[in-house]
C-alpha cells in the first residue's frame, strides 16, 4: 500500500502524508511541523489591516491558526500555537502588527487560537476538512472558539462592556472570516481530492 493511500484513510490529517521511516524521524518531522506552523502563524499575523474604533486589526493570523490545526491535527496543532504564544510572550515581535508579550488587548485571541487549533485538528481527523460543507462547519467552530475567548478578554483588558467588545472585536471581522472560510473551503478539500487521485 502506498504512503498516500495509507495516510489518506479516515482518521488521518494532511500532515500524516509526510512519511517517516522510523520513530526518530517521525519526532523530527513533528517538531519541524510544529515550528513551521508557529512560524506560518507569525508571518500571517503581520498581514494586518487596522479597524477604525477597534484595538484589534484584521489579520491573516486566525486563518493560519485554523489551517495549522486542520493540517497538523489536534496535538501538533496545539503545540504549534503554544510555541507561537510562548515565543511571542518571550519577546518575539510576531503577534499582530509586530507586537509581543501578553499585555496586548488582543492576546485573548491568541489563547483562543490555541484552543481552536486543537478543536479544528480533532474535527479534521474525523473528516471535517474533506468536503466543502464539512470544512465550513469545522472553520466556523474554530472561529467561534477564538471569539469566545478573545472578545471577553478584550472587554477585560480595555474595561469595555461586553456589548462594546463585541462591536469592536467581533462584528467588524465577520466578513473577513467568511472570506477565510471560503478560502479554506477551497484549499483543504482540494488537497484531499488531489491526494485521492494520486493514490
Amino acid at each position: 500500500m502506498s504512503t498516500v493511500s495509507t495516510a489518506a484513510r479516515p482518521g488521518s490529517v494532511l500532515a500524516d502524508l509526510l512519511h517517516a521511516s522510523s520513530d526518530g524521524r517521525a519526532r523530527v518531522r513533528d517538531a519541524a511541523l510544529v515550528v513551521g506552523g508557529a512560524a506560518l502563524t507569525g508571518v500571517a499575523a503581520q498581514i494586518a489591516v487596522p479597524v477604525p474604533g477597534s484595538p484589534v486589526p484584521v489579520t491573516g493570523q486566525t486563518f493560519a491558526a485554523l489551517l495549522v490545526g486542520a493540517s497538523l491535527g489536534a496535538g501538533r496543532g496545539l503545540l504549534s500555537l503554544l510555541v507561537y504564544a510562548l515565543v511571542g510572550m518571550a519577546g518575539m515581535p510576531w503577534f499582530a502588527e509586530g507586537e509581543s508579550g501578553a499585555a496586548a488587548p488582543s492576546f485573548g485571541y491568541v489563547i483562543g487560537m490555541m484552543l481552536a487549533a486543537t478543536a479544528v485538528g480533532a474535527l479534521a481527523r474525523r473528516g471535517g476538512d474533506r468536503g466543502m460543507v464539512r470544512t465550513v462547519g469545522t472553520m466556523a467552530v474554530g472561529s467561534a472558539i477564538i471569539y469566545a475567548i478573545g472578545v471577553p478578554y478584550l472587554a477585560l483588558a480595555t474595561n469595555m462592556s461586553l456589548t462594546d467588545a463585541v462591536a469592536a472585536g467581533l462584528t467588524p471581522f465577520l466578513l473577513g472570516d467568511a472570506l477565510k472560510v471560503a478560502l479554506a473551503m477551497g484549499l483543504l478539500p482540494t488537497a484531499w481530492r488531489l491526494l485521492d487521485r494520486r493514490s
